[in-house]
């Protein structure tokens, strides 16, 4: 499908646009190309856009002192990434947002989206609806974490993202559950003999 009209149905799922909308909307994002491993944000940049997947896997993770690694988010195609408080309040990543795979991307610079909320009520309502979706699923997460044991976290992620288990090295699937390789390895062996 042409970067165009994965855009526009992605968009009118939530908002209608007019013909002449869309193109105007398009005409603002800029087609990318990365390669499996390679890095979009570092720790210590300075964001200045978000990311539409059109093809691939991006993942976002922090690295903390002792360098473990903990993944936020991975975003698979018709998904958005960024370091969202590096962008929101114009610090310095503190995350990486890398790929998974080779990946094809839609580039959005904050001068550009802060531009199209302003002149198309219809974008901004689509961003505000799609930032509050995040949020709610950021928050299923977290609860995941508090209330269900390792098992559960891995039937919870199976049940709704079947397509990352066959996308996603096992040790990334692991730090997302944050369980080890070994611990992933017995709850997908208990799961097959299940």
């Amino acid at each position: 499908m042409q970067a165009d009209q994965q855009l526009r149905q992605h968009l009118l799922k939530t908002i209608t646009l007019t013909d002449d909308q869309f193109a105007y909307v398009f005409s603002h994002f800029k087609p990318l190309s990365f390669k499996k491993g390679q890095a979009i944000i570092s720790p210590g940049d300075e964001v200045d856009a978000e990311y539409f997947v059109l093809s691939g896997c991006l993942k976002s993770f922090y690295l903390n002192d002792a360098l473990k690694m903990f993944i936020l988010q991975f975003a698979m195609p018709n998904w958005w990434a960024s370091d969202y408080n590096a962008l929101m309040y114009q610090v310095k990543a503190t995350i990486t947002v890398d790929c998974v795979t080779d990946a094809q991307v839609l580039y959005l610079s904050s001068n550009d989206r802060e531009k199209l909320c302003t002149e198309l009520h219809s974008f901004e309502r689509f961003l505000r609806l799609r930032t509050n979706k995040g949020y709610v699923a950021a928050q299923k997460r977290l609860l995941s974490f508090m209330n269900n044991d390792a098992n559960g976290r891995y039937e919870d992620l199976l049940k709704l993202y079947p397509e990352l288990y066959h996308l996603v090295p096992k040790q990334l699937i692991a730090a997302y559950l944050g369980v080890s390789r070994e611990t992933l390895s017995r709850l997908t062996y208990k799961r097959k003999g299940s």
